[in-house]
Parts: C-alpha cells; sequence; structure tokens
C-alpha cells in the first residue's frame, strides 16, 4: 500500500493543529504559560511519538492554583 505526500501531510496538519487546541487548553489549566506549550504541542505534531508523550505529561502534571480575584 502506498501512502502519497497529500495523505502524509493532511495527517500531519490535522495532528498538529490538535496538539495545538489541546496543548493551549491544557496549557491554561497546568501552567503560567499556555501559548508556549501550545507551541511545543505544535512542534512535538511531526513526531507522533513525542506527541504522545508531551500530552501525558500534560495530563499528569497538577493543576496551578487558581487566584481568587476580588
Amino acid at each position: 500500500m502506498n501512502i502519497n505526500a497529500t495523505l502524509a501531510g493532511q495527517v500531519i496538519a490535522f495532528i498538529a493543529l490538535f496538539m495545538v487546541v489541546v496543548g493551549y487548553q491544557l496549557g491554561k489549566r497546568k501552567t503560567q504559560t499556555p501559548s508556549l506549550t501550545a507551541f511545543v504541542g505544535f512542534l512535538t505534531a511531526f513526531v507522533p511519538p513525542l506527541a504522545i508523550i508531551f500530552l501525558a505529561i500534560l495530563v499528569l502534571k497538577n493543576d496551578i492554583p487558581q487566584q481568587a480575584n476580588e
């Protein structure tokens, strides 16, 4: 079975978009810098095993304490 470059590029683009959205959402809850977390998620999308490890680390990380706005 042949996989052409267009299909591979579309799969990578989908994974990259998914990693940016999920990385940003998790980054808002678990880090001080969600935009940096989303960027690192985008970079890890090009190597899918790293992306899975990155998501696992974010999911297992403790949430940052929320400050009460008065």
